[in-house]
């Protein structure tokens, strides 16, 4: 038999990734005057969300652990893409965009510090 947090990983996971691929969809094109602005928002919401969700769980602990892992591996995990973010850093390198580069490793390293910082700060002052 199929273990309960195997399955809910999986559910939730193919959940995450069909909203990366719609939320990658809403934006007509990947990039944005050549800035990756898809995958930006996409890892900035990803950050925002897990940081909120792992401090607000802290405060839950009668909170299932196979929800935790299936809302933190499977949806949250499914969702982001550090390895999009990665592809993209390389071909705005490649294409000598070098101030887009820059930008969106700055972008993304920090704002993903921030977004999750945000989260963190909301979900530890809620309740």
């Amino acid at each position: 038999m199929i273990n309960l947090v195997y399955m809910m990983v999986g559910i939730t996971g193919a959940i995450g990734a069909l909203l990366r691929y719609l939320f990658g969809a809403l934006i007509p094109s990947t990039y944005f005057m050549g800035f990756p602005v898809s995958t930006l928002g996409i890892n900035l919401s990803g950050s925002f969300g897990l940081s909120w969700f792992f401090t607000w769980v802290t405060k839950h602990p009668s909170f299932p652990d196979w929800a935790r892992t299936a809302i933190a591996t499977g949806f949250i995990g499914s969702f982001t893409t550090f390895s999009t973010f990665n592809i993209e850093l390389i071909h705005l390198v490649e294409k000598n965009h070098l101030l887009y580069s820059i930008l969106y490793f700055i972008c993304s390293t920090i704002g993903g510090y921030l977004f999750s910082r945000l989260g963190y700060e909301i979900a530890k002052n809620k309740d």
